[in-house]
């Protein structure tokens, strides 16, 4: 065989290897494993020490997810069922199929409305507070203390991180958004309009000073086209959203934050091509929670005695 052959076989095996790598990079391989470079401690128990103890009586928590919930909350993956049975919650949720009109399948930033601002809400948050079955596997404390939910905790899933418009949109009256009720997958699920669902919201939670309601930032995507709006989004609901609302029965989990390791990819991935969260990162986010809810909920238990 001459030169030429080999010069040949050289250049397409430098191709290949270049686009291998730029596949690697463009799906955050490269993020994950510096992320899991970055992970310490053994996130396989909970004897972690918070800044605020955990409730003296059990409090009845419901969580509205899908399938990124179930994985988090599962004793085979995120073990965030058990910590929280450590920790004094007496734990239920919601899922596909769920509530009245099957309510539990919607979980976009746009259903939100649906659930607490729409026509039908008052029929959907009676059903949320009185629930107290299980609808996926996870540990939880035996025996249920009675009477209603009083942390209600929801998160949109990966899909809803693919926000479209830009972050300098203005941020248009209740009235005239059309994402009200849509999924994430309409033309109008941008910055701007998803900004407009939540700043709405607190219409409601402000008259349900007797809940405690936890936000659960969408998880992030290895795809790059709507990180930066992704990570724009979530900045201003973790930072800004809040800053004029009065009451403390309103907080937001930065899980967004937790999964991309401080940038606005997934660090980790489950899978090639799977943008559900890893054990690992929801093992993290376990981690972080328990700390987070103990101090939420001691707050707002003291700003209501």
């Amino acid at each position: 065989m001459n030169k030429k052959f080999y010069f040949i076989i050289f250049v397409i095996l430098i191709v290949c290897i270049s686009g291998i790598v730029g596949l690697l990079f463009y799906y955050g391989y490269f993020d994950h494993q510096e992320a899991n470079n970055n992970v310490e401690g053994n996130y396989d128990t909970f004897n972690i020490s918070s800044n605020a103890t955990p409730p003296s009586t059990p409090v009845k928590l419901i969580f509205i997810h899908h399938s990124t919930g179930e994985n988090w909350l599962s004793d085979e993956n995120g073990q965030l069922g058990k910590a929280l049975q450590e920790n004094n919650y007496y734990l239920s949720d919601t899922n596909y199929g769920w509530g009245p009109d099957s309510i539990g399948d919607l979980t976009d930033i746009g259903h939100w409305w649906l659930w607490f601002r729409g026509p039908d809400s008052s029929k959907y948050t009676d059903a949320l507070y009185a629930e107290s079955n299980q609808n996926c596997e996870y540990s939880r404390l035996a025996n249920d203390p009675g009477g209603e939910n009083e942390i209600i905790m929801f998160k949109s899933c990966f899909p809803n991180s693919a926000l479209q418009g830009s972050s300098s949109d203005p941020v248009p009256s209740i009235t005239s958004n059309p994402l009200k009720g849509e999924s994430c997958d309409s033309e109008f699920h941008t910055v701007a309009n998803a900004k407009g669902i939540y700043i709405d919201l607190l219409e409601y939670f402000k008259t349900r000073q007797d809940k405690l309601f936890i936000v659960v930032t969408a998880p992030p995507l290895s795809d790059p086209t709507y990180a930066d709006n992704a990570h724009s989004f979530n900045q201003w609901l973790v930072n800004d959203w809040l800053k004029d609302y009065p009451y403390k029965n309103v907080v937001v989990f930065d899980y967004y934050n937790v999964l991309t390791n401080g940038g606005n990819r997934l660090a980790y991935p489950s899978g090639w091509g799977d943008d559900h969260p890893s054990q690992e990162g929801n093992l993290k986010a376990t981690s972080e929670f328990i700390n987070f809810i103990n101090n939420a909920y001691s707050e707002w238990k003291s700003e209501n005695s």
